[in-house]
């Protein structure tokens, strides 16, 4: 039975240290691909920012023209008396036709500012694609490690299995303590609650992550093996650099400061007066003895802009106090992403020496210690619960890596993100 369960152990210290690399490392990153890229073409928060950019490059078009001009009907000098057309000299039927027209260049103006938020939109739909490659990265990744961990999870409880009847049946013959009995159960039944919880936990990663790709949640998913520690040789200062020109919200707020700088050039603009022009054409009736000719008048028109100290010049002020908002709202975007850079380099360095720690110190001392107790208990220099206890420790760390592998790559997704750009 002692040999028995030395192959069992000497089966699963192989299985924990074994690594899977080459196609299935090669067929976890397409499966992760692919997954993005349904996400990124199916996702309905997507969707709805392209339409309002459909929505948005339709405005300058409409911006850049003239309003409608305005046809009229009219009656001029008809007697009351009478009502007669013919009675009166100055009795006409008017048709007019006027046309507004801006001061020029404020039709340039408006089409520009227009365009500013065709792309500010642009801008936000972008950062919206790196916000979905994240959540779909994360929710992968999270989905990866619960699989893993219900892996891990049912070799264990294979063996615990086999420590039960292992101490069930030396009890039985007078060999063993009923306390190792007891204790072998309650670390099976730990096992057996756990992978309930992992169960439940991959059911609600799975149903996350086709939600993304607007999937039903119950649709099922094939995830392959092939997680690995990703390489990073990036300094803080070259990312900091590099997310000012490619992050899309920083690019955004800088179209919001040039709108507002197009929007005071158009409101200096109102200084000038705007223009209506028409032309008016007067329909007579000829009397008895007279052939009455009809009349043609024309007119322009102009606003006086005689209040400019308490609109127009309030308006420029305005325009002027914005730009300093957008400005000091830059300021404050980009410190505060200088800011995250920093805080996920600190957690990408915590947990890279930490993985280094588990893999090369912890984790061969776990197998060595579960090793030298395996093969005192052959000799019965070792009881059964330090057994015991050596394998679950060794459980536990096998968790540990695959949870702070997990987290590293969640962390190198929020750091791509930050930056505004894909940096693996």
């Amino acid at each position: 039975m002692k040999t028995s369960l030395f192959l069992i152990l000497a089966l699963f210290l192989l299985a924990a240290s074994s690594s899977r690399i080459g196609a299935e490392e090669q067929a976890f990153q397409r499966k992760l691909s692919g997954f993005i890229s349904i996400a990124l073409e199916n996702n309905p928060e997507l969707l709805e920012a392209q339409n309002r950019i459909k929505a948005s490059r339709e405005v300058p078009s409409q911006a850049g023209s003239l309003d409608d001009p305005i046809l009229q009907f009219g009656l001029s000098n008809l007697p009351t008396d009478s009502f007669a057309f013919n009675e009166h000299v100055g009795t006409q039927k008017e048709i007019t036709l006027s046309q507004k027209l801006p001061f020029p260049g404020k039709l340039g103006l408006r089409t520009e500012i227009a365009n500013k938020g065709v792309g500010i939109a642009e801008e936000n739909y972008d950062e919206l694609k790196l916000k979905i490659i994240r959540e779909v990265k994360q929710s992968y990744f999270e989905l990866c490690f619960v699989l893993v961990a219900i892996e891990v999870t049912e070799q264990n409880k294979k063996l615990l299995q086999q420590f039960v009847t292992i101490a069930e049946t030396k009890y039985s013959v007078g060999k063993g303590i009923q306390q190792d009995v007891i204790k072998a159960q309650v670390e099976l039944s730990k096992i057996m609650d756990e992978l309930i919880a992992l169960n439940k936990r991959k059911e609600t990663e799975q149903g996350k992550l086709n939600s993304l790709m607007n999937l039903l949640p119950q649709a099922p998913l094939t995830i392959p093996h092939g997680i690995t520690k990703t390489s990073f040789n990036y300094k803080i200062e070259e990312l900091q650099e590099l997310s000012e020109e490619t992050k899309p919200v920083l690019k955004e707020i800088r179209l919001v400061k040039e709108r507002f700088q197009v929007s005071k050039k158009l409101a200096e603009k109102d200084y000038y007066p705007n223009f209506n022009v028409g032309f008016k054409y007067g329909q007579r009736e000829s009397a008895i003895r007279q052939d009455r000719p009809d009349f043609v008048s024309g007119f322009v028109g102009i606003n006086i802009p005689i209040w400019y100290k308490t609109k127009q010049s309030r308006k420029v002020a305005e325009q002027s106090y914005w730009i300093d908002v957008a400005q000091e709202t830059y300021n404050k975007a980009r410190n505060q992403i200088f800011l995250r850079i920093k805080e996920l380099l600190d957690q990408e360095a915590k947990s890279s020496e930490t993985l280094q720690l588990i893999k090369t110190a912890i984790l061969p001392q776990a197998r060595q210690s579960l090793e030298s107790a395996l093969a005192g208990y052959g000799v019965d220099n070792v009881d059964f619960l330090t057994l015991l206890n050596n394998q679950v420790t060794l459980l536990d760390w096998e968790i540990k890596y695959h949870r702070e592998l997990t987290d590293y790559e969640k962390t190198l997704a929020d750091l791509e993100q930050t930056v505004g750009q894909s940096l693996f």
